[in-house]
């Protein structure tokens, strides 16, 4: 099991301010919709995907609004010149598997010929501590911005393990943005006392975490 979604025993925290690095997405009656049909028990599969993918690229266009642009002059079909941005080049996404990868559609949807890596973290059958098993990326990731996806987090324990990873290969701190759809209050708290330099991005931060996420949207419940 991924060692996030084992629940323990540490008190709540209440919900706070937990600082500039941590970006909500702004809840609106049709993002209230989404999160409650995820929740929802009686979902189908079928509305589960559907429902969970809409949520998904959501939060991936906010991701998109973090990445760095450039001012930029184009020429349009009338022959008038139009000041806009364009992406900086040096990004990649990286799914922690399983759950992650349900996100990576999402990216590459709004980003077609973005590169993704994988981290694989399972919980160590004797100490229950998140351990890595897998993980590749680009070649130069460390010189990239990297979106790091995964979409609940209960104790902040996999993403740890999973930002110290890409530390370990060159990453700066600051270089790392966390997109999520759900964390609980411990989780945030952990991940950005740890990493106060990464900035995470998620569209609800509350007590209860639906961890049945991975298995629903896969058909492994």
């Amino acid at each position: 099991m991924e060692p996030d979604l084992i629940q323990n025993s540490t008190p709540q925290i209440l919900d706070e301010d937990f600082g500039s690095h941590l970006i909500r997405l702004k809840i609106t009656d049709q993002i209230k919709e989404l999160q409650t049909v995820l929740r929802d028990k009686s979902t189908s599969r079928s509305d589960f995907i559907f429902y969970a993918d809409r949520l998904i690229r959501l939060v991936v266009e906010e991701g998109l609004n973090q990445l760095p642009y450039t001012k930029c002059v184009v020429t349009t079909p009338t022959g008038c010149q139009y000041e806009g941005l364009k992406y900086e080049k040096g990004n990649c996404g990286v799914s922690i598997m399983r759950s992650g990868e349900a996100m990576e559609q999402g990216l590459r949807d709004c980003c077609r010929s973005i590169r993704i890596g994988k981290i694989l973290i399972q919980s160590d059958e004797d100490t229950h501590e998140a351990k890595v098993y897998y993980a590749k990326f680009p070649p130069d990731i460390q010189k990239r911005k990297v979106l790091l996806m995964y979409p609940i987090m209960s104790t902040g324990n996999t993403m740890n393990k999973a930002v110290n990873v890409l530390k370990e290969h060159g990453v700066k701190e600051s270089n790392i943005i966390i997109l999520n759809l759900f964390s609980t209050p411990n989780a945030i708290t952990s991940v950005m006392n740890t990493f106060p330099k990464t900035k995470l991005l998620t569209s609800e931060v509350h007590a209860v975490a639906p961890n049945h996420f991975g298995m629903k949207y896969f058909g492994t419940d």
